[in-house]
């Protein structure tokens, strides 16, 4: 916990996760792709996938900064921060594709089922959800096969600037053999990150593969692709 004082306010966090069917669109993925596989999820926040991919065969693992706080507190904040970004949504619903959800109540429960399933999982099994602070993971070289990275990465331009997103992809490419995936490739007033193309050159100037993908999942307008970096 030492390691989060003065790096991190609770208050200031926001505990909100997808679904692990969310997650499969999202990455363009199968139940079938993740059996065997050694998986990580960063930042994962309050999301479902690693509680659901160990059900589907999966070794999967979540990183956050937010797990430097107990799991009790974690739910009660998500619960919270559900709420209030409901009310938010509803006076934002033109900002957002309803294909999926068909309606801010619909969201909402998906929501709530992400954050019970996250918070279920962390009680039971802690060792699972390993809090850490970007561009800096506590993991071996190579440890995991896939990383999915998710809704962090891009989408804070204003707060984060380049090096801390060149820095924070190598960290992921140093922990995974194979693939790193990163969805969306927007920001959030849904501009494409300004400087995606000059840090897909620094990456592949490094040896990677990358590949941009449309993927069928879209909620914010225009984020329905993702980032595919290879390591060969």
């Amino acid at each position: 916990m030492s390691r989060a004082e003065g790096k991190l306010d609770l208050n200031r966090v926001v505990f909100i996760g997808r679904t692990f069917d969310e997650y499969l669109l999202m990455f363009n993925l199968t139940q079938e792709e993740l059996r065997g596989r050694k998986i990580l999820d960063c930042p994962a926040g309050a999301c479902s996938f690693t509680a659901m991919a160990n059900t589907q065969g999966a070794d999967a693992t979540a990183s956050d900064i937010a797990y430097y706080y107990p799991f009790e507190q974690l739910a009660q904040k998500g619960f919270d921060d559900i709420e209030h970004a409901m009310l938010n949504m509803e006076k934002a619903q033109s900002n957002y594709a309803w294909d999926y959800f068909k309606s801010v109540e619909g969201l909402k429960k998906h929501r709530i089922q992400a954050l019970f399933d996250c918070s279920s999982d962390m009680k039971e099994y802690p060792n699972r959800y390993i809090p850490a602070i970007l561009p800096v993971l506590p993991f071996k070289d190579c440890e995991f096969e896939l990383t999915l990275s998710a809704h962090f990465l891009f989408m804070y331009a204003d707060r984060f600037d380049y090096e801390f997103h060149l820095q924070s992809i190598q960290e992921l490419l140093r922990v995974t053999s194979d693939e790193v995936r990163i969805f969306p490739l927007i920001d959030l007033s849904s501009n494409r990150y300004g400087h995606l193309d000059k840090l897909v050159g620094v990456i592949q100037s490094q040896g990677c593969v990358t590949k941009e993908i449309k993927v069928p999942y879209e909620f914010q307008k225009g984020a329905n692709s993702m980032l595919v970096i290879k390591k060969v």
